[in-house]
């Protein structure tokens, strides 16, 4: 296989692994190609290499940038906008980590603790017992959750690794 359709199979790949996270297939795309480009890349750059519309790379390309997994260069003498992937693959494991527990863990966290509390009804029934116990021990489960991701998210590379390798000895 050569290294341009090995590139190719691979952006198909990551858009595909992208979905499956419930991340829009193209973002996923464009992070693949500029993860794989030695250089930054254009809006028509990434337009080209991808067949995708201008409003879908601009679209795209600002999320990643909200994510923290691409920032924008510019060139002296360039009117352009030029985007960079972060390259380095734990520190993009952790702006993910970070990006999905604010949009999926701390939403359900608050909703959680809206259906606890001010809850109404008779507290000895086996009903609100149960209700309590289950959605009790999502909150528990969840602020676990919120615990180790907040952490992870902010450790250091080397002391992660050395954590990881300690479950293998």
């Amino acid at each position: 296989m050569q290294l341009t359709e090995a590139k190719e199979q691979f952006i198909q790949t990551w858009g595909t692994l992208g979905t499956n996270w419930g991340i829009n297939r193209t973002m996923a795309q464009i992070h693949a190609l500029l993860l794989l480009s030695p250089e930054s890349l254009s809006t028509e750059d990434v337009m080209e290499k991808l067949s995708v519309s201008r409003g879908n790379t601009n679209m795209n390309t600002r999320e990643l940038i909200a994510w923290g997994l691409v920032r924008k260069e510019l060139k002296q003498g360039d009117r352009k906008e030029y985007f960079v992937a972060e390259k380095d693959i734990f520190t993009v494991v952790q702006c993910i980590i970070r990006e999905r527990k604010k949009r999926e863990l701390d939403p359900l966290r608050r909703a959680l603790d809206g259906l606890i509390t001010g809850l109404e009804g008779d507290e000895k029934s086996q009903d609100m017992k149960l209700y309590r116990q289950v959605v009790g021990e999502i909150q528990d489960l969840t602020s676990t959750a919120d615990q180790v991701l907040t952490y992870f998210g902010t450790a250091e590379k080397t002391w992660f690794f050395k954590q990881f390798l300690k479950l293998f000895s």
